[in-house]
């Protein structure tokens, strides 16, 4: 293949003229525009390769919209029958440790933001980072670096490791702009990660160079949480140039550490979260008290009030937590529901929009059924862990382009696009059956009628623009193999 033929514009050659590939014309047509330096996906290819690393990345990150759910399965694949390459070229690419993915990630995050803020009325645009992370288990015992760790989903120790993303979301679309991962070191000093000393020689490692990429992930291993989340949150900022109003954080974020970083900052955002009725104590009018003291003087002093907009029972004080000045929302669902509270550094935030500022935080949940669910977040198998970090990235950047074309081509779910953009790429393996069977039957009907076979072709490629449209994606998908004509004498114009 030709380094200077884009892998996107082959496969739009490929897709049949009909309404029906709307969907993954769109995601083709924004893949096609995006602009990414071969020094950001590292060093360029010899000459004798046939696949440069841009265009490796172009088919990696196509992969779930063609039905491919792994490396392994590529080559049975109707991708493969377009670009013939084997497995280990993409292997080799996703476990090279100089590649930057969190740059690359950014690069594609900031274009598509760029296009979003172009497209959007900015009146009453409100921008929020959110910050969660999720569990990735691992079935295999071999990844290196694995370990245990404690899942809050299942209430138990799982192996695999946790993925800490950090989200841009306007309320209408999300994009995903960093990821770290972290291990657990345990509480058990003679069982490290929660490993015995055999599970942990079964696991595969590698020496790696000191100039390596991957090396920063491999520091944030054991990182606190916290730490790791305020180093990307920074690094948005200053480095990337994402604004934001509002960070949204559930009740295992809400720290002092946190809460002074974000006051810290002179562009006018704010902490919006959620906090544990526990024991951590905050400053008010009625002393040093914890949440659920605090909201017990608030009921007998008669501030608590039934919301009807959003049907929930509210009350809210001023308090100071770190020396930070803050506002604490109280909620409750029924007469006999339990109290959970929202903190703030926005003293100017009423408890109803502080309540539906905060809803969007869930769409970070949302974003990680999605990818786990559609495009396979945490199922890469390679035991790399350079493989793990460009696997996960990869399904970023595949979100990200799928978010963006839900929010302008007007798809209700994310679930529903991913549906059309797989149901029409499907063409890529039928079309060559339905090919064949068009042939056998034109070759039946010329020899039942006495008819020239050629003479009929001729006909239909003359009048039919619905064959010669097969007939363009048929030769694009097989290479014009010429076994696909035997026994029929095809026109020289076809």
């Amino acid at each position: 293949m030709n380094k200077n033929i884009h892998i996107v514009s082959e496969l739009q050659g490929i897709l049949l003229e009909d309404n029906g590939n709307r969907a993954i014309k769109s995601i083709l047509s924004v893949m096609k525009s995006l602009r990414i330096q071969d020094r950001t996906i590292g060093a360029v290819k010899n000459v004798n390769c046939k696949f440069t690393n841009r265009q490796i990345l172009d088919l990696v990150v196509l992969f779930p919209m063609y039905l491919v759910k792994s490396i392994y399965d590529f080559t049975e694949s109707s991708l493969s029958n377009v670009f013939g390459c084997g497995r280990d070229m993409f292997y080799r690419f996703m476990r090279n440790g100089n590649i930057d993915w969190r740059k690359i990630v950014y690069s594609i995050s900031r274009q598509l933001l760029h296009r979003i803020d172009k497209g959007t009325e900015a009146m009453d645009r409100i921008l929020c980072l959110v910050i969660d992370d999720t569990d990735m288990t691992k079935s295999g015992r071999c990844f290196e670096f694995l370990g245990r760790i404690f899942s809050h989903v299942a209430h138990r120790s799982v192996f695999g490791m946790k993925a800490l993303f950090l989200m841009l979301t306007d309320g209408k679309s999300q994009t995903l702009l960093d990821v770290s991962l972290h291990g657990e070191e345990g509480n058990n000093p003679s069982k490290p990660q929660g490993l015995t000393k055999k599970q942990r020689e079964q696991r595969y490692s590698k020496k790696r160079s000191a100039d390596e990429k991957v090396n920063n992930r491999i520091d944030e291993l054991f990182e606190s949480k916290i730490k790791s989340a305020i180093r990307m949150i920074r690094r948005a900022m200053l480095v990337e140039g994402i604004r934001f109003r509002y960070l949204l954080v559930d009740s295992w974020f809400p720290c002092a550490e946190l809460l002074k970083f974000i006051h810290s900052r002179h562009n006018g955002c704010d902490l919006l979260g959620m906090i544990k009725m526990g024991n951590t104590k905050y400053s008010t009018e009625y002393g040093e008290l914890n949440a659920n003291k605090i909201i017990e003087r608030l009921q007998k002093s008669g501030a608590v009030k039934f919301r009807r907009t959003i049907m929930y029972y509210t009350a809210a004080c001023n308090a100071e937590f770190a020396g930070v000045k803050v506002k604490l929302f109280f909620y409750r669902k029924g007469k006999n529901g339990a109290w959970n509270a929202l903190i703030t550094t926005d003293m100017g935030k009423n408890d109803v929009q502080a309540f539906h500022q905060y809803s969007w935080r869930w769409s970070i949940e949302v974003v990680n059924h999605e990818m786990k669910s559609m495009l396979r977040l945490g199922k890469c198998e390679c035991r790399d862990f350079a493989s793990q970090i460009a696997a996960i990235s990869i399904c970023m950047i595949q979100y990200n382009i799928m978010s963006y074309v839900k929010r302008f081509d007007s798809y209700e779910t994310m679930g529903g696009l991913f549906a059309e953009v797989t149901k029409s790429t499907v063409e890529l393996s039928l079309v060559e059956r339905i090919w064949l069977m068009i042939l056998e039957t034109i070759s039946a009907i010329a020899e039942f009628t006495g008819a020239d076979t050629m003479s009929l072709l001729e006909t239909l490629f003359r009048n039919s623009d619905i064959i010669k449209n097969l007939k363009r994606a048929v030769d694009k998908l097989c290479g014009d193999d010429d076994s696909l004509y035997d026994g029929v004498s095809l026109p020289a114009s076809a």
